[in-house]
């Protein structure tokens, strides 16, 4: 089967097809195509003919990207997506084959909750991630800002009075304003600049990256809250690793895309997945993932609520995954 035959069902779930019998047809493709995931299987005695549900596909730890070369596809990168990654370690590498499916996917998933982006004046506040290169979290706030087609809408780094400014002069003009923020930046912006725009998205893109001491999430999105008269902020849930990303509108409460679905796994076997409502590893199915790997066993700590929505609660103590060391250099 073809990536390009592929590709056209991922992107048609949400109008028909069934999602397990796309994400096992991935899973068989990419066995055979990307050698460092196959090996990785069959490291484990998995053997792909025997694979008949979600249940029994492997998933790949997220660490393989910083030691790998994870690629679905023969032919040289066009692009290469690097994460922040913490001091002395090592950095992610996503390879990009064709950057149309990024933009493909993070475009339909943020319609798919939003519209479109050109009802928003459509503010960054990224620094951190615009301070270095290939991050994927720029590349889709640089098209979404593009394509609002407003001319308010920008990046900002560490101006943050600036920001303030044009928050307020946006509020007062009526224009529907999303703020796209790393957590520590916000809550620098809410501590100077406290001001009303309740008819703002405030939305949180998680990371303090040790600039600041670590929040729960009830107690931040209390902060930023009060700061800006707001309901509730939103949050977005994306990494270095993933083509799609998942959106909350309140709470920490996150939906997926069609072609992304959260699974549980137990921390204590991480090929045993837990029922919805037990918190474990956060597993992903991203099947917008098609040129690497779809199937991704990430660090983080989470669970599934009974609406199929997920929450994310933590992350593991220590980078590698219990039971998932396999072929890690």
């Amino acid at each position: 089967m073809s990536h390009a035959s592929l590709i056209e069902r991922i992107f048609s779930l949400d109008k028909q097809g069934d999602f397990e019998a796309l994400a096992l047809d991935v899973f068989r493709h990419q066995y055979f195509h990307n050698e460092v995931y196959r090996d990785f299987c069959d490291a484990l005695r998995i053997d792909p003919a025997c694979v008949r549900t979600l249940g029994r596909i492997p998933f790949l730890p997220v660490s393989f990207f910083q030691n790998h070369r994870v690629v679905s596809f023969p032919d040289n990168e066009v692009h290469m997506f690097v994460s922040s990654g913490t001091t002395g370690s090592t950095p992610s590498r996503h390879f990009v084959f064709d950057t149309a499916i990024y933009e493909e996917s993070f475009l339909r998933g943020f319609r798919s909750v939003y519209g479109e982006p050109s009802d928003y004046c459509i503010l960054a506040l990224l620094p951190g991630y615009l301070e270095r290169s290939g991050s994927s979290l720029v590349y889709m706030a640089d098209r979404l800002i593009e394509l609002s087609e407003n001319p308010h809408s920008g990046f900002y780094l560490h101006n943050i009075n600036m920001l303030a400014e044009k928050l307020q002069w946006l509020y007062r003009k009526g224009h529907r304003v999303l703020l796209l923020g790393v957590t520590f930046a916000l809550l620098e912006l809410a501590e100077h600049h406290p001001m009303p725009i309740p008819n703002a998205i405030i939305m949180e893109t998680g990371g303090m990256k040790g600039r600041r001491k670590e929040l729960v999430r009830d107690d931040l999105h209390k902060i930023l809250k009060e700061a800006f008269g707001v309901p509730a902020i939103h949050s977005e849930y994306g990494m270095t690793e993933l083509f799609s990303q998942a959106y909350s509108s309140g709470k920490g409460l996150f939906k997926c895309p069609p072609w992304m679905r959260v699974l549980i796994r137990d921390p204590n076997d991480p090929l045993s997945l837990l029922p919805d409502g037990r918190t474990g590893g956060i597993n992903i199915i991203d099947l917008a993932n098609i040129y690497t790997c779809s199937f991704l066993a990430t660090q983080d700590l989470g669970k599934i609520l009974p609406g199929g929505e997920f929450e994310v609660l933590g992350r593991f103590d220590h980078s590698d995954i219990r039971g998932c060391n396999l072929m890690v250099e």
